[in-house]
């Protein structure tokens, strides 16, 4: 009897703590869809999605292979399928290519742009990195057609905020992109219909942030600024899930 008594009272403690940690639903749309950006891979969103979890999203990242746009596009879409309801979709660098497209979708109720691309039909990532260069041009083709950042630059010109021991292993952990994806060029463009959140990481040496400024105001974006490299959803994760969950509570 003894221990029955036991075992409930330990029970019952484990549930009260339980539910002391689940978050209430948030308001607005629940679901959130990240796509990264070239050369690194969705693990550096890990605190971004704890912390939207925490406040109870949901929350998935989209892991692009970036042999082709059209095939990250897909891959998206079908994460936007997966999804139960609504949808706000993030993405950094090349993502933003990736969500412009994959976002004309209904279920899709915002767009949010990390330090990110935003082509309009016709454009393409190549094309707007061109019009207006990084400070940095350490992007280089190898002779099977695939694309890396330098990796004795990566550290000041990518990710210039973070610890050495960090950028090390990133710019030897590359997820390569192809020249062939920078250059396929938009069929739709979802910014024209949908309400658009955006960062410009002020700091950013890979990705100007004039263009990044350009192309957010020519998407009539809400735009916040946040003193970072081009990963600063790594370097400042509060911030730029504050600007994800500003998008989600206010996408209708």
């Amino acid at each position: 009897m003894r221990k029955l008594l036991t075992l409930a009272i330990t029970t019952m403690a484990l549930g009260t703590a339980t539910a002391g940690f689940a978050a209430d639903a948030p308001p607005g749309v629940k679901n959130i869809v990240i796509v990264p950006g070239a050369f690194v891979d969705g693990s550096g969103w890990r605190v971004v999605h704890d912390i939207l979890v925490h406040k109870g999203y949901t929350v998935s990242v989209v892991q692009p292979k970036i042999e082709t746009l059209a095939n990250d596009i897909e891959q998206t879409r079908e994460q936007i399928r997966k999804q139960d309801g609504p949808v706000v979709l993030v993405g950094h660098s090349y993502g933003g290519a990736v969500i412009t497209q994959a976002g004309n979708r209904d279920k899709v109720k915002a767009l949010v742009y990390v330090a990110a691309l935003v082509p309009d039909v016709g454009e393409s990532v190549s094309q707007l990195v061109g019009s207006m260069p990084a400070p940095s041009n350490d992007v280089a083709p190898t002779r099977d057609g695939h694309l890396f950042f330098a990796q004795d630059k990566f550290g000041a010109d990518f990710a210039g905020d973070l610890t050495t021991n960090r950028t090390a292993f990133m710019a030897v952990s590359q997820v390569p992109a192809t020249a062939a994806a920078f250059g396929a060029t938009m069929q739709v463009a979802a910014w024209h219909d949908k309400p658009t959140w955006a960062v410009v990481a002020t700091q950013d040496r890979a990705l100007s942030p004039d263009l990044e400024r350009w192309m957010y105001k020519r998407a009539n974006a809400k735009v916040t600024e946040i003193k970072a490299s081009h990963v600063v959803y790594i370097s400042q994760p509060e911030a730029v899930a504050n600007v994800i969950e500003d998008a989600a509570r206010n996408a209708h």
